[in-house]
């Protein structure tokens, strides 16, 4: 970005940061703490357990933060970053990506009151992030997706799940129900036979489909138009979603936030938000495993 300098990257492996570094014509460093008096903002994509470490460091020395989603392994940690970014003034930015796919970004305006939510999230086995759940390995993208869609506070949620073959639950689907009547359904896995990332929209006068894999926007809404349409009365969309790239537009999102003294567009109350009802799911998968072994 012409607009930043890279003043560095960290990474425990010093070979992997030199190798980063030289290719981005930047300083290679081991030490997060390193970038401290050196750095106006940081990103931070480590392993979810040392969000809140690294976090509170860069917060406490004035320094602006992305983090990588979810935000913390806990709701209190979750806060405490939350709170001290306010108090500083600080940007505190959470990486739901999603929020910058494209398809998302195209299908906003579409949305206006969605009486019932359904996506699928599914991946082939690849081994890796297995050391947590599924629910805040891929889950959470669609959590935090359907919140911002929803707009409306949970009222209550019922998940059930599986490990299959990790010590985590590998597989999970959890019905959210809102205070506005909405009702989502989610389903997430990591040992699919196949990819699959769809998410389906319900709404007074309308429907709206998402294939992220196929960049596909499927919009069926009522019309006063006479047609021979499949639905009496209705008229369909097809379009596809342009090709772009979302990490990049969440680093510029970020950095105009800090630049211009903006909320991002995800804040770490989102975040929060996201993780709160990740966490929930997680606790009935728990103890219905629990349940289930002990019969």
């Amino acid at each position: 970005m012409d607009d930043v300098d890279l003043i560095g990257v960290v990474d425990i492996d010093a070979a992997r940061a030199e190798d980063i570094a030289r290719r981005n014509k930047t300083k290679a460093y081991t030490d997060y703490q390193d970038l401290i008096g050196h750095v106006d903002a940081v990103s931070i994509v480590t392993p979810t357990p040392l969000h809140f470490e690294i976090g509170m460091a860069m917060l406490h020395a004035g320094i602006h933060v992305l983090i990588e989603k979810p935000i913390t392994t806990s709701l209190e940690d979750a806060h405490a970053l939350i709170a001290l970014a306010e108090e500083r003034n600080l940007v505190l930015q959470v990486g739901h990506l999603e929020r910058f796919n494209p398809a998302v970004v195209a299908v906003q305006d579409m949305i206006k009151k969605p009486m019932f939510i359904e996506s699928h999230r599914l991946s082939i086995y690849q081994g890796r992030s297995t050391d947590v759940s599924v629910v805040l390995d891929l889950m959470i993208h669609d959590i935090d997706i359907i919140l911002n869609f929803v707009g409306s506070k949970v009222k209550r949620i019922h998940a059930s799940g599986a490990a299959v073959v990790s010590d985590h639950c590998d597989i999970a689907n959890a019905r959210i129900e809102f205070h506005s009547g909405c009702v989502a359904n989610i389903t997430a896995s990591r040992i699919s036979t196949k990819n699959q990332r769809k998410v389906r929209l319900f709404q007074k006068n309308g429907y709206i489909a998402v294939d992220f894999a196929q960049r596909e926007i499927l919009h069926i809404e009522q019309t006063d138009e006479p047609n021979d349409a499949l639905i009496p009365g209705m008229k369909v969309h097809q379009s596809s979603f342009a090709d772009g790239d979302a990490l990049e537009e969440e680093l510029r999102s970020f950095v105009n936030a800090f630049d211009n003294c903006r909320e991002p567009v995800v804040t770490g109350r989102m975040g929060y938000q996201a993780l709160s009802v990740a966490l929930d799911i997680m606790d009935q998968i728990d103890e219905a495993a629990r349940r289930f072994g002990d019969g």
